[in-house]
């Protein structure tokens, strides 16, 4: 059985485009819908989570790193930080556990 690259990509493409292209042809009027405007409106920030968060648990050496970092995060946004200020917070956090992490091993 033979795989042509070609024809796999020429697939994925054509995949991409419609998905990109038919709610454009399909929909021209406004969504008056409020459940369909709320579901489109929160899509973008559904998508950053679920390639965010992930992230911040797995990229430190330590997951309970990454654990406490985001921890710190969230309660520091709760508490009204600007997001330099979060950042700066959980890369403090992330440094102190990996910095001790040997000292408690």
């Amino acid at each position: 059985m033979t795989h042509n690259i070609y024809l796999y990509i020429l697939v994925a493409a054509a995949v991409s485009f419609l998905i990109r292209v038919l709610p454009l042809t399909l929909i021209r009027r406004k969504i008056k819908n409020p459940f369909i405007r709320s579901f489109l409106y929160y899509v973008p920030y559904v998508t950053l989570s679920v390639m965010t968060f992930p992230a911040i648990i797995t990229a430190p050496t330590l997951p309970l790193a990454g654990i406490l970092a985001l921890t710190a995060g969230v309660a520091a946004a709760w508490k009204g930080l600007n997001m330099m200020g979060i950042a700066a917070l959980c890369c403090a956090v992330v440094f102190v556990c990996e910095m001790a992490a040997p000292y408690l091993m």
